[in-house]
């Protein structure tokens, strides 16, 4: 989720119930090299609750000092990315290849586990492609290296985001170890999460896409699973409140200038969950300040005024 679960989305989702909530993909590589990527990535000081680091590299080395930034730093648990399915990061012999390479996955896991005292998990998808559904095994060999947890994306790497999600063959990564499993992919509504649940017969759920725009569907997600009373959505005040929130928290993480360009998509995502106007949408995308159009929907008072 590089690029998009940073601090202030982060934040956005805890108000909702979120359990866990986990950093963008961070490069051990760059983050050894102190890039302000990087950094900013791992900026936790502010944080208010727990947070995992996801981390990808290929080098064990790297990868486990990477680690050990994040353990100081406040992680409670260090993920070490084997699903990404992007060219960029696969061009790299990184995120999903890592399937490919059993051998060196064992490797990266056991220099983490070594290194550091927290929890190190993997995320990853059911393999390279329809051929090689390698994720129960690989799982498998991976628990023994010590890991202690896998999420698993119902794709492959050849799919990327395409077609569904098969969420019954995550039930074969759950026979094929005694940690808990994590089920993923296609989570975009309230019954998909006592679906993917069903049918993968997983520990848990890891939401990406699904809250993109509308973080309070944890919180409904949850009552779904719970098999408690699901919430009505929050007044529509309310969502724009949470949009003006996390505009003004992106502004004060990155500074003005990069923070409004990293918040345009969020914006645009909440005006796609909220309304259907394209003209809104347009006009909080393009803004160069979108905070006196958000206050106005948010319904305070001193953005009327002003």
């Amino acid at each position: 989720m590089a690029g998009v679960t940073d601090a202030p989305f982060r934040a956005a989702v805890r108000q909702y119930g979120v359990a866990l909530v986990y950093s963008e993909m961070v490069a051990s590589a760059e983050l050894l090299r102190d890039r302000r990527s990087a950094a900013l990535r791992l900026k936790l000081d502010h944080e208010d609750g727990p947070i995992a680091i996801q981390l990808a590299g290929r080098d064990p080395a790297a990868l486990a000092e990477a680690a050990r930034i994040a353990e100081a730093e406040g992680a409670i648990l260090i993920d070490i990315n084997m699903g990404c399915p992007a060219k960029k990061v696969v061009g790299g012999l990184c995120g999903s290849a890592l399937m490919r390479e059993p051998d060196l996955a064992r490797a990266l896991v056991r220099a983490v586990v070594e290194t550091v005292k927290i929890p190190v998990t993997v995320k990853m998808r059911l393999g390279w492609d329809d051929a090689d559904r390698n994720a129960p095994e690989l799982a498998r060999q991976l628990e023994q290296e010590g890991v202690q947890a896998v999420s698993v994306h119902g794709r492959t790497r050849a799919q990327f985001y395409e077609g569904d999600a098969d969420w019954r063959f995550i039930a074969q990564v759950k026979d094929a170890v005694s940690i808990p499993v994590f089920a993923n992919g296609d989570v975009r509504a309230t019954h998909d999460a006592v679906r993917i649940l069903k049918e993968s017969g997983a520990d848990g759920i890891l939401v990406g896409r699904g809250a993109f725009g509308k973080p309070w569907i944890i919180r409904q997600m949850q009552a779904a699973v719970d098999g408690t009373p699901i919430p009505a959505d929050p007044p529509t005040e309310e969502k724009w409140r949470t949009a003006l929130q996390q505009y003004r928290a992106s502004l004060a993480h990155y500074g003005p200038d990069l923070g409004r360009r990293v918040v345009r998509k969020h914006l645009g995502w909440y005006a796609d969950a909220i309304a259907s106007d394209k003209a809104l949408r347009d006009a909080l995308v393009r803004a160069g300040d979108a905070e006196p159009l958000l206050a106005r929907l948010a319904g305070e008072a001193f953005a009327e005024a002003a």
